[in-house]
């Protein structure tokens, strides 16, 4: 077991039983219909690693013929966050399964550590990354053919890098986040980091209306700064031998490879902790006394029965104590407060919103009914082992799933109203044509998202775990569904706004989505009333998958 080739040995099986895991789900009817949407969804990702591939190496060949090799850091640039941010931004896209589940058996540490990182390297992230560099590899060679090992030897270790870095990153978020506290404050922090791209543009543009000799040196010190970085350090490496400085080209080499053993280390000492045994738990300690605590009586909403109000005081509690899930009220105002900033630059009249401000209100709704996709899609999957007392309790089904699409959509009703606020003060009141509009396209697209959410969340349901990223939350045929619902949904909308439009008249587009509606609606009525059939017949699949270890 501690000899190479019992590392060897271990890391064969390893991919064995990933291949058998991989044939024995094909088998089944819902796994050849993940296995189609997998494929599906795939194509766009190799569309995008041709084109990556074509402007790396077109780009590589350019800078290296004509002496600029140290501008591929330009391109290794985009790489590097590419390979970094993804990850965490799309883990719709991620299908990494968890390898702390091979801890259970003898594995070595070395085979785990490899395991890690192969797990890694299949990410699309990863692929599209390793894509591009084999583009800078190409056009490096081409124009200068005799660079080629000395290049395969300086990506290779940028490649390595970025491998280690991001499952350095999920490590120790992992190790963070295993506290619902510590989760709660890094799901606010990381979501505001990822806004804050969202002004750049405007603030650019701001910027741009006088000379700023301050951003010229800023420029200067972070050109400098770049040079010390991963990707700098990649590109001096290969331009110092362009220019036959193979000392100073080693130099910034060993460098990359030391910052590579360095982050190395870090994801060691996480992954060694793992593998000696180490699970984090949110369960407080146990009290010495015990304190008396006042009856809580459950909420009662009026016309709804006692199952329903509980569900739906459930959903609300539980994300009542999600910070993330709290964010996502302000994000369709904030949204509309990055347009308002980009419509007041001097290139305003290319603005959509500053040139059509009536159609704000219901971009910010349809905006507000996009963000719920992924609970409305998977609406039992942080319910997890606790389905099981769903199963056992008195409540029928169509109660359960009633109460959550309750929930939802008064969430989407608060969306709706706060983005209605934010639209009066930032564009002006809409008009009552354009407010009946929006909520009459509303009453048809939330039904429409609540009746194909509700079935995806019992035929192809997935556990979800808020402590974990680059891990993906719903499957592969509810990302192609879903993705599909929604294009139509927006193509019905713009259609009816268009042809609103056309006529001058508004309150055609009412009739068109009331119209819709009268479909919708039915539609959603019967399937929740079949839901207690479809429920039991998928019991055991739907156990099995949530209640999984």
């Amino acid at each position: 077991m501690t000899s190479p080739n019992g590392v060897v040995r271990q890391l064969a099986a390893v991919a064995e039983l990933r291949w058998r895991m991989f044939v024995n789900r094909v088998r089944t009817r819902r796994g050849k219909m993940e296995l189609v949407s997998g494929v599906i969804v795939t194509i766009p990702f190799v569309c995008g690693g041709f084109g990556a591939f074509a402007a790396s190496a077109g780009f590589a060949w350019y800078f290296v013929s004509h002496g600029k090799a140290e501008f591929l850091a330009i391109i290794l640039w985009p790489v590097f966050f590419f390979w970094q941010l993804f990850p965490l931004m799309a883990t719709a896209f991620t299908n990494n399964p968890d390898s702390s589940d091979l801890l259970r058996f003898p594995l070595t540490y070395r085979s785990y550590f490899l395991i890690r990182l192969g797990y890694g390297f299949f990410d699309p992230a990863s692929g599209l990354g390793t894509v591009g560099l084999l583009g800078v590899l190409l056009g490096t060679t081409v124009a200068r053919p005799l660079l080629f090992p000395w290049a395969v030897l300086v990506l290779v270790t940028f490649a390595v890098f970025n491998l280690v870095l991001m499952q350095t990153v999920f490590a120790w978020l992992e190790r963070w986040l295993a506290q619902r506290r510590t989760r709660e404050i890094f799901g606010v922090i990381f979501i505001l980091f990822m806004l804050s791209f969202q002004l750049i543009g405007p603030t650019m543009q701001h910027l741009q209306r006088k000379p700023q000799p301050e951003l010229e040196k800023a420029f200067e010190i972070a050109t400098r700064v770049q040079n010390a970085l991963p990707p700098g350090l990649a590109s001096n490496a290969i331009a110092q031998s362009v220019n036959s400085h193979y000392f100073i080209g080693l130099t910034f080499l060993l460098f990359l490879a030391s910052l590579t053993f360095a982050v190395g280390y870090v994801l060691h000492l996480r992954l060694w902790r793992q593998y000696q045994g180490e699970n984090l738990s949110e369960v407080e300690a146990r009290q010495t006394v015990a304190q008396a605590q006042a009856l809580q009586v459950g909420w009662e909403l009026p016309g709804l029965s006692p199952s329903v109000a509980a569900v739906f005081e459930k959903e609300i509690r539980y994300l009542g104590r999600s910070g993330p899930m709290l964010l996502t009220l302000i994000m369709p105002i904030f949204m509309l407060l990055v347009f308002r900033m980009g419509a007041m630059n001097a290139m305003h009249h290319s603005v959509f919103l500053n040139r059509t401000p009536d159609m704000a209100f219901p971009g910010a709704a349809a905006y507000a009914l996009l963000v719920l996709t992924n609970l409305v899609y998977n609406s039992f999957g942080a319910d997890a082992s606790g389905m099981q007392f769903f199963y056992a309790s008195p409540a029928s089904f169509s109660h359960i799933v009633l109460g959550k699409n309750l929930a939802y959509g008064g969430i989407l009703a608060a969306n709706t109203v706060l983005a209605l606020a934010a639209v009066t003060f930032l564009y002006g009141k809409p008009t009552a044509a354009v407010s009946f509009a929006t909520l009459a396209g509303l009453l048809f697209a939330a039904p429409l998202n609540f009746t194909v959410g509700n079935l995806l969340s019992i035929y192809a349901p997935k556990k979800r775990d808020f402590a974990t990223f680059g891990r993906q939350n719903v499957s592969q045929m509810t990302v192609l569904i879903s993705l599909g619902v929604q294009i139509v949904i927006v193509a019905v909308g713009a259609a009816a706004f268009a042809i609103a439009r056309i006529y001058e008249n508004l309150w055609i587009a009412v009739l068109v989505f009331l119209a819709l509606a009268a479909v919708s609606v039915p539609l959603y009525v019967i399937v929740l009333q079949r839901l207690d059939g479809i429920a039991v017949e998928r019991q055991e699949t739907l156990l099995a998958e949530l209640c999984r270890a």
